[in-house]
């Protein structure tokens, strides 16, 4: 960082101090921005009932980081420097408190959203005493002995602010937008009689910039993992830029058969693995494949659905156990991956064998697991069972396949 020079029985001049101020403030913006990047990052900040419950919350204390320019305003002797960016750090030391009302309507229930905002200002004016070369026994009172108060602190701090969403029928309610220039911290559902807020009353808003654990550049390796066995939509926390993920595809569903021959048991989905850049806050497409259906009588098992992280890597599903005929039954194909570093085919499932020995076959095995075994031993044989794997056939008189296991994402960050 930057330093000011000064020297033994020099005149002090006010930008020696400011210069110090200023050089301070780079330092640890450049720092803020080496760690947490120069998205909009907030800490701290957390929503509480009150106590004694109310239909109030308290934000608590924290700080919200925020590229912008150096000094948008003079500061000082200090010409503003509008065309330096840099983090800076607004911090609140005290709670805030925000005080709700519930829908008037019965029936309704009302979204409240808390959204931040880094803000700076001058403040804390006092009329200064200044130097009076005539007569310096008898100070100026302010500049040119004006009279006139001047701001002594620029202040950074969180600027918070509670918006009421519209009032709708229970279920139906949505949240207002997010203002241009904030982000959304929480969300608060009141509903028609509500007295107090609750736990139950609060959630995180969707994207909020809060950060869920310390220093998360710094994290060495992956510290966190996410295991999704449906579809959904994952939005990437803030600090987060490298993410791996694992994809299986859904299992094959097992043959049926009508007791004359052997089904054939359903093939594993594929599977493909990597490391990939992503960015804060964006919200990624996660589809995880279903297992196919199990095969009923006398026919081929089902296909299991396809398993994907965005764009970045997917696995198609494993076939079903295939009927042709009575003495033709083929067991599933395995599926296959792509993206990623790692990709590789789910295993086939068992052909079923026929003649004076009737057998099915096991369900294929998945990258995670074996699958369903082949089985007489119900109207419907045993189903995948490690994810993605396929499930087995059946010789059983009018016996079902087994259903494929449903595929997975995994995800570490």
């Amino acid at each position: 960082m930057d330093r000011q020079i000064v020297y033994p029985a020099s005149i002090p001049l006010d930008t020696d101090f400011l210069s110090l101020n200023r050089d301070t403030l780079v330092a640890i913006g450049a720092l803020a921005q080496a760690t947490l990047g120069s998205g909009v990052v907030a800490d701290g900040l957390a929503c509480q009932p009150t106590s004694p419950a109310s239909l109030a919350v308290t934000v608590g204390a924290g700080s919200i980081t925020q590229l912008g320019a150096l000094d948008s305003v003079s500061y000082g002797s200090l010409a503003a420097d509008t065309v330096s960016q840099i983090v800076k750090m607004g911090i609140n030391l005290a709670p805030t408190r925000f005080t709700l009302t519930s829908p008037a309507i019965s029936g309704q229930s009302i979204i409240y959203l808390i959204e931040a905002s880094f803000v700076e200002q001058d403040t804390t004016a006092v009329v200064l005493p200044y130097v009076n070369a005539a007569n310096p026994s008898m100070p100026y009172s302010g500049p040119a002995n004006s009279g006139a108060a001047q701001n002594t602190q620029r202040l950074e701090r969180v600027q918070l602010q509670l918006k009421t969403g519209a009032a709708a029928n229970t279920g139906t309610q949505t949240p207002p937008p997010v203002d241009a220039g904030w982000v959304g911290l929480h969300l608060i559902t009141v509903n028609y009689g509500q007295t107090a807020i609750t736990s139950g009353s609060l959630a995180l808003y969707p994207g909020s910039p809060l950060i869920q654990f310390k220093v998360p550049t710094l994290t060495p390796g992956f510290s966190r993992r996410l295991v999704l066995g449906a579809t959904t939509t994952f939005t990437v926390p803030v600090g987060v830029t490298i993410m791996r993920a694992t994809v299986v595809g859904g299992g094959g569903g097992g043959g049926g058969t009508n007791g004359a021959y052997g089904a054939a048991g359903g093939g594993a989905g594929g599977f493909a693995s990597g490391t990939f850049s992503v960015t804060p806050g964006s919200a990624i497409a996660v589809t995880v494949g279903v297992g196919g259906a199990s095969g009923l009588i006398a026919a081929s098992g089902g296909n299991g659905g396809t398993s994907s992280f965005g764009a970045f890597c997917s696995a198609t599903g494993g076939q079903g156990g295939q009927f042709v005929s009575t003495t033709d039954t083929f067991g599933g194909g395995g599926g296959t991956g792509s993206g990623g570093d790692l990709i590789g085919s789910g295993g086939y499932g068992a052909d079923g064998q026929n003649g004076s020995t009737i057998l099915a076959g096991n369900g294929g095995a998945s990258l995670l697991g074996g699958g369903g075994r082949a089985s007489a031993g119900s109207t419907v044989a045993v189903g995948g069972q490690a994810p993605g794997s396929g499930g087995g056939g059946t010789y059983n008189a009018n016996g079902n396949g087994g259903p494929g296991a449903t595929g997975i994402v995994i995800l570490e960050y």
